[in-house]
């Protein structure tokens, strides 16, 4: 009877190579997710009620934003495979992951401005297009405008002269009018 417990491999045999493959494929799910983003914000979210942390995952997909919850010694691995290595002092405790496809400035001022209405939600540093951030740079970032408004902001200080010459010349036009008659 000894001898069949001794006999079978250890931990199950195929299940540690299964467990392996299914962790290595989440490890390459989130280098995926991180080379693909503009900008990856990490928060410790610990505390948040269903309610909020709900509230909040609907305002980042809304956004465009991905928000994703893995294993820290997964993240890890995938961030230094990366070259990320100084990541790996963000990933203590329960920490959440946004990643912002298109508009950098998104997932840092969707978080932050949540983290002021929420402590429970703390903001722990980020990525942005391949440099890390330390908390402060989060938030600085997060301050930023996005691109839309930017972009508005821009054209109307391009429409603002315009539209001063446009009416310079029509008050010489009625002048002229007023003269002649």
């Amino acid at each position: 009877m000894l001898k069949a417990i001794y006999s079978r491999p250890l931990g199950g045999g195929y299940k540690v190579s299964q467990n392996k493959a299914l962790k290595q494929a989440k490890v390459e799910e989130i280098k995926d997710k991180m080379e693909k983003a503009e900008s990856i914000i990490f928060a410790k979210y610990q505390g948040l009620t269903v309610e909020e942390d709900t509230n909040l995952r609907k305002e980042l997909r809304e956004s465009g934003v991905e928000y994703k919850v893995y294993k820290n010694t997964l993240s890890i691995r995938a961030a230094k495979e990366l070259g990320f290595d100084k990541l790996e002092d963000i990933f203590v405790g329960p920490v959440s992951i946004a990643f912002g496809y298109d508009e950098p400035t998104t997932p840092a001022r969707i978080l932050n401005d949540f983290s002021k209405k929420y402590k429970a939600l703390e903001l722990k540093g980020g990525v942005v297009q391949g440099e890390i951030f330390d908390v402060d740079k989060v938030k600085q970032l997060a301050t930023i405008p996005s691109k839309e408004v930017l972009i508005g902001k821009l054209l109307g200080s391009f429409k603002a002269p315009l539209s001063n010459f446009v009416y310079l010349l029509s008050a010489i036009e009625e002048k002229k009018k007023s003269e002649e008659a």
